[in-house]
């Protein structure tokens, strides 16, 4: 058996599925960060820990729950709110984990929008680490999400789980990418002046994961981002055969690209304006001084 985490904030929409999706595990934690809805209370209702804990970022909540929650079992496995356990995932992370060879394994998303699932314009399969085995994984922070540090091999799963990402309104969509854009332009501007393209990855990389951060970060570097974006995704990718769903999301995705964009051109601006004072300030003040009388 594993244990499953169930991360949240403000999720009392999903978190009753969310909790029912998981309950073939005999132990679940809902991790909460203070929600502010009856997202705690609704999970009461249920044979659940829930636990409390500020949050700071992705990467370190997950490392800090990692740390400091104790489980029935050494393997877990990390559910978000607007995410579903399914009995074939389940079925087949109860058969991974008897392997000694890996201490996680990645799962691929079937984003659900509108009604239908995104197969096309998604990057389907893209992957996330889901199941790991405690002590063995970390996790740091990589613009408004999170990156996996692994001390031993990884393995994929072929069962997917699906993700409900619209599923509390269009609002609170853009409301939550508007926050996430502003990470995303800092991580952005960092890759930029600090990072590289690694062009063996994308070509000839190991797996999806790496070959997919590899294109992101070649990505980074393109005039026009927001319009390939869209292009990548509706034609290349083929976002066309998703129908009216599919418009929308490869729509509302060069969206959030052009936030990124602004955001990240707003902060070179903001920190040009600062050093511009800095170096104002700093000039020394000539004090002109007459000796007539």
């Amino acid at each position: 058996m594993f244990s499953i985490y169930i991360l949240t904030h403000n999720e009392e929409i999903d978190i009753a599925a969310c909790i029912e999706s998981a309950q073939l595990s005999d132990d679940i934690i809902v991790v909460d960060s203070f929600s502010n809805d009856r997202t705690v209370e609704i999970a009461q209702r249920y044979p659940v820990r829930v636990i409390q804990h500020t949050f700071e970022s992705h990467g370190e909540q997950r490392t800090w729950m990692l740390r400091s929650i104790l489980t029935k079992h050494e393997w877990v496995y990390i559910l978000e709110a607007d995410e579903r356990m399914t009995p074939q995932l389940f079925r087949e992370c109860l058969q991974a984990i008897k392997s000694p060879d890996n201490v996680g394994y990645y799962a691929a998303e079937r984003v659900m929008f509108m009604g239908r699932w995104i197969r096309h314009s998604t990057q389907y399969p893209r992957y996330q680490l889901r199941l790991l085995k405690k002590g063995q994984v970390w996790f740091s922070d990589y613009g408004h999400t999170e990156r996996e540090v692994c001390l031993g091999a990884t393995g994929f799963l072929q069962e997917t789980y699906p993700h409900y990402t619209c599923s509390k309104g269009l609002s609170r969509w853009i409301e939550k990418h508007n926050r996430y854009s502003s990470d995303e332009a800092k991580e952005t501007l960092s890759q930029l002046e600090n990072g590289a393209v690694k062009w063996w990855d994308l070509f000839f990389g190991d797996n999806e994961v790496a070959r997919r951060r590899a294109l992101k970060d070649l990505s980074l570097r393109l005039p026009c981002r927001p319009l390939l974006r869209w292009l990548y995704m509706y034609f290349v990718l083929g976002g066309i055969r998703d129908g009216k769903a599919g418009f929308a999301w490869c729509t509302l995705q060069a969206f959030y690209e052009y936030l990124i964009l602004l955001k990240a051109e707003e902060i070179k601006t903001e920190n040009f304006t600062v050093n511009d004072q800095i170096i104002i300030e700093s000039e020394p003040v000539i004090e002109v001084t007459s000796d007539c009388c």
